[in-house]
């Protein structure tokens, strides 16, 4: 456990690492704390906001995928050609 060591207000430890002086050495190690990077974000407003989220919503009900749209299309025309070989008998 690290003791600390009363001198003047200023608590040094046994690593002769001072605690308690206002320095700027000090005010340097909290510089980042306050303030946040959002470079990687972007803005938008709450009106774009609303649209995208209402789309995405909408996604959700409908496939929208070109590819899986043509992959069933086909899957529709191989139906419609076994359709007609299709002999019931009642």
């Amino acid at each position: 456990m690290t003791k600390t060591f009363p001198e003047n207000d200023v608590f040094v430890d046994e690593n002769g690492v001072s605690y308690g002086e206002d320095t700027h050495e000090m005010d340097k190690t909290f510089e980042n704390e306050t303030t946040r990077d959002t470079t990687p974000m972007v803005r938008i407003s709450v009106k774009e906001y609303d649209a995208l989220r209402d789309e995405a919503k909408e996604a959700g009900k409908y496939i929208t995928d070109p590819s899986l749209i043509s992959i069933i299309d086909k899957i529709e025309e191989l139906t419609r050609a076994l359709r007609k070989h299709i002999h019931r008998k009642y």
